[in-house]
């Protein structure tokens, strides 16, 4: 009886030592695991990001100006009838309109003869009145007859330009309506479309909270989904002063260099238009900003604790904010575990 007395007074005793130990732990206050990062200066920049449809800044739907039989000119880099992709440069000819009748019309040859024959008239005549062996009225009709058979010349080589489809500067045949070679096309028909797009120009709407910010000539980067690792650079060209009365917003064009052809017309591109740029600030990640009733701030951590500091912004983008005032380099910046952070809260830090 006795042993049973002293083994249940010993288990009581130790419950309580047990007890004890349980409450002293719950008022010791556990560190919370933290991530942080040196706070270092290094470059940051401001832009906004908008997006839009890119379009060729030249391009041209080439129609027939007159009837003539159809023939597709070769590329002389292939050797083959010229296609779609081709790249053609500045006159160079397309298609041609065969048309016997028409060029036998024009009498190009004559024309040639008769101009020649005019201007050595003339050179006659200049020669004779200056030694007195021509009247004035015999000069002025040398004159007259040359000049009218240099515009009958310039008028028969303009209507000999019409039996050739040209490229009106260096480009991209973009689109190339299908005829059977021989056949007699009317004219008004559409025979090609080029278009030049190593550069590109980008109409963009943007927030009229951005009027005043956005300015001519400011650099532009642009991107498209399908080729994420390649970005082109442009440029502000025009800025709207106005806002649309309906959408609040106002229109910028960017012009967009484009010299190995990647992006296409017609694709949808992202643009970050760069409004201002610092070399030099202490930059810090804006997912780590807690927005308080005093204001924003975040946490830093001293000597195993840490330490809540408010924090004035300057230059922001989508992902960074820099720091005017509030932190300074070399400070240990919490940017992992403060979201249950209090103000002097131990910490513990992990990797």
């Amino acid at each position: 009886m006795k042993l049973k007395l002293a083994v249940l007074f010993l288990g009581a005793v130790l419950f309580l030592v047990g007890c004890s130990d349980q409450q002293g732990d719950t008022g010791a206050e556990v560190a919370v695991p933290v991530s942080v990062q040196e706070i270092k200066k290094k470059p940051i920049e401001e832009f906004l990001t908008s997006t839009g449809t890119v379009n060729a800044i030249e391009e041209a739907t080439l129609k027939s100006e007159t009837s003539g039989f159809y023939r597709l000119a070769k590329n002389p880099k292939t050797g083959k009838p010229y296609g779609l992709g081709d790249v053609v440069g500045k006159d160079a000819v397309i298609i041609y309109l065969d048309n016997p009748e028409l060029e036998s019309t024009i009498m190009i040859e004559s024309k040639a003869l008769e101009l020649e024959v005019s201007k050595q008239e003339l050179e006659k005549q200049k020669s004779l009145y200056k030694k007195g062996g021509a009247t004035y009225r015999d000069l002025k009709n040398a004159e007259k007859s040359y000049m009218n058979a240099q515009y009958n010349y310039e008028n028969a080589k303009i209507q000999l330009a019409k039996l050739k489809i040209t490229a009106p500067f260096n480009g991209v045949i973009v689109d190339l309506p299908y005829y059977t070679p021989g056949v007699k096309v009317d004219a008004g028909q559409v025979m090609v479309k080029v278009m030049n797009y190593k550069k590109l120009y980008m109409e963009v709407n943007l927030p009229g909270k951005w009027l005043g910010k956005v300015k001519e000539n400011q650099p532009v980067r642009v991107m498209n989904y399908t080729m994420p690792d390649d970005t082109l650079s442009g440029r502000i060209s025009q800025v709207s002063p106005a806002l649309d009365a309906d959408t609040r917003s106002f229109k910028s064009t960017i012009l967009v260099d484009n010299p190995d052809w990647k992006l296409r017309p017609g694709m949808f591109a992202k643009a970050e238009i760069i409004v201002a740029r610092k070399d030099s600030a202490i930059v810090i990640p804006k997912d780590i900003i807690l927005v308080k009733r005093r204001g924003k701030t975040v946490f830093i951590v001293e000597k195993g604790a840490a330490m809540e500091r408010t924090i004035s912004i300057g230059l922001e983008n989508p992902e960074e904010v820099e720091v005017v005032e509030g932190l300074k380099e070399n400070e240990r910046l919490v940017i992992k575990g403060f979201e249950t952070l209090r103000h002097r809260s131990k910490v513990k830090i992990i990797r």
